[in-house]
């Protein structure tokens, strides 16, 4: 029997010190060579559980036989019965929680780097397919199906839909596809071009996509129950930002992520003066929270000029829900930790300018509700950090406007919405489905592709019923 090979190949990428000042990807990608490398470290054990552990269930053992043996249209095709949106997934997935935490080599830490594989068969595919649009496609079923939100669990549910054969019509609210894809998430991590191919791929399968259009404004769920649809996807994601509460955070300088990573990311601030999009740069900033989107913020912050970039977390780096490796990629960069630190008060100038931000030194107790322990102030410990921009990062929650107006469709007190079973997405209000952020809160992009999958299953099965 050959020994097994537990050496991931490793991913190419931007030095340091380079990728810190620009907004081009840090991640390279495979090689061809490298690719067919690691595909070889994969024992195609009969187990599968790195399947089970996909949240949209990959044939992950047979894409990546396909690559090993250089049949890359079979791994893409593979890949995308699946799969909508591969090339998301295979940057910005947390793989080493799901697919790769169950893998067979995972005990002797030599699991197979399945996320890195999968960004190579999508980007092979654009780079030498173009978009496509499966052969077969069903026949048209004669029903029609409204996605509200283009992000991730609206493209995925559209898509499936689509496959199914309904006629699939996506309401966005902006002026581009793409959802947190497109305003959350930087270039550097992901392109956004990668965005909009896999958004062309969702149109290819027949879906409409109607930009520029606020459901809950021009029409509401009902009218479009009314008017032709014979079901609703709610994807609209959890867009409403969250604030410290603390005294001074009116103070100008001072973003809510969200906000920042918009004028970023989909304004394209980072291009000035080519995009005219106003920011203020800082150059003593500081971000508050511990997940990805803190590392975005820091990251950006960072690549727009900053000097220096705190990232100011109340637990320590072991309670830190970012993924490990933005967390190393963000201190690679030269972004300072401040941990066990939570704010007090934001202090300003005569001109209501943010100049500092007052801190508590703090310590960790019992595990609370989310099973991390409770941060605890050190009585007598403040400081200050001094500062010129403030970036809150600390939890997002959905937009109210499609409860509120929505007569019978259930929230809960944190403004998410009620679904009577988490493997549907069926909400209590008829002929109604969510899945994603509107539903779990902030989460991650394939949780949210998964909502996604299951609830356009339902759909289809209460369509042909």
């Amino acid at each position: 029997m050959p020994k097994v090979n537990l050496n991931r190949v490793a991913m190419p990428r931007q030095e340091p010190k380079v990728r810190a000042r620009n907004f081009e990807e840090v991640a390279l990608g495979y090689s061809f060579e490298q690719a067919v490398e690691e595909a070889k470290r994969c024992i195609q054990c009969p187990k599968r559980t790195c399947v089970a552990g996909c949240p949209v269930e990959v044939d992950i053992p047979d894409f990546i036989l396909a690559v090993r043996e250089g049949r890359m249209p079979d791994a893409v095709k593979i890949m995308k019965s699946k799969n909508a949106l591969p090339g998301i997934c295979g940057r910005v997935c947390p793989q080493e929680t799901q697919c790769e935490e169950v893998c067979s080599l995972a005990k002797k830490a030599g699991q197979i780097a399945i996320g890195r594989l999968e960004r190579y068969v999508a980007d092979w595919e654009w780079m030498n397919l173009g978009v496509q649009a499966p052969v077969n496609p069903a026949p048209p079923s004669g029903k029609k199906v409204a996605v509200v939100g283009s992000g991730p669990a609206g493209l995925t549910a559209a898509a499936d839909l689509a496959k199914y054969g309904h006629d699939v019509t996506i309401y966005e609210a902006l002026h581009v596809a793409g959802g947190v894809l497109m305003y959350g998430i930087p270039e550097f991590r992901l392109p956004k071009v990668i965005v909009q191919n896999e958004v062309n791929y969702v149109k290819s399968l027949g879906v409409k996509i109607e930009l520029d259009s606020v459901v809950g404004r021009i029409f509401t769920i009902d009218e479009l129950l009314s008017n032709g649809y014979s079901a609703v996807f709610l994807g609209t994601g959890a867009g409403l930002p969250t604030f410290l509460g603390i005294p001074g955070e009116n103070l100008s300088g001072i973003y809510s992520a969200n906000e920042f990573l918009t004028r970023v990311n989909l304004m394209k601030a980072y291009k000035f003066p080519e995009y005219d999009t106003p920011v203020k740069l800082g150059k003593k900033v500081a971000v508050f929270g511990g997940g990805n989107v803190t590392m975005d913020s820091a990251r950006c912050a960072l690549r727009l000029g900053a000097d220096v970039v705190h990232i100011l977390y109340r637990r320590s780096e072991a309670e830190m829900p970012a993924r490990r490796e933005e967390v190393e990629n963000a201190k690679e960069e030269g972004i300072q930790f401040r941990l066990l630190t939570a704010p007090k008060r934001f202090l300003g100038n005569e001109k209501s300018q943010v100049t500092g931000v007052e801190c508590y030194e703090m310590e960790l107790g019992e595990p609370d509700e989310s099973g991390r322990r409770r941060p605890i102030v050190k009585p007598g410990s403040e400081f200050t950090v001094e500062i010129d921009v403030a970036i809150v990062a600390i939890g997002t929650t959905p937009n109210p406007l499609i409860a509120q107006t929505s007569k019978g469709l259930e929230t809960t007190k944190h403004g998410t919405v009620v679904v009577k079973d988490e493997l549907t997405g069926k909400t209590v209000k008829d002929r109604v489905w969510a899945g994603g952020d509107i539903v779990t809160g902030a989460a991650t992009v394939i949780s949210a592709m998964g909502a996604g999958k299951k609830a356009a299953a339902d759909i289809d099965k209460f369509l042909r019923s």
